[in-house]
């Protein structure tokens, strides 16, 4: 009887380390402005996993041009996200990637429930896009706090 009991108790726990991580459910938002790249992002982790993710980008511009951009950028934002399909990922417990894939799509930071987009451009190497959790949506993702 030890024995049944030890093998259960075993068996629970392999299957427990098999398990998938869930993903953080949550909002966040941000952008970046770099090499003449600027770009603006939301990400919604629904409960069931789902993805909802947006980053319009304007590239090949002068840094003296971002701001000049960046409302027009932010209304993108604001006038896509309700056609914004959510979509599955894989999610290791920080990293999501397309299904089967191997690039990073976004990186989650447990510690401070920041998350990281991943933006590929053409065959330039991944741009970081930092994104900070915000309770809702806002007009501006430039907007602080």
């Amino acid at each position: 009887m030890r024995a049944a009991y030890l093998f259960l108790g075993l068996t629970l726990l392999a299957v427990a380390g098999c398990s998938k991580p869930t993903p953080p459910v949550g909002k966040w938002e941000g952008g970046a402005e770099r090499g003449g790249v600027l770009v603006v992002a939301r990400v919604e982790i629904l409960p069931g996993g789902l993805v909802r993710v947006m980053a319009p980008d304007i590239t090949n511009i002068a840094p003296d041009q971002y701001a000049r951009y960046r409302e027009r950028l932010a209304a993108d934002l604001v006038n896509g996200w309700p056609d914004v399909a959510p979509r599955e990922f894989d999610f290791d417990g920080e990293t999501f990637r397309k299904p089967g894939g191997i690039a990073p799509q976004m990186v989650w930071d447990k510690k401070s429930n920041q998350m990281t987009l991943q933006l590929y451009i053409g065959a330039n190497p991944a741009m970081p896009v930092p994104l900070r959790p915000v309770a809702e949506f806002h007009d501006s993702p430039w907007a602080s706090g």
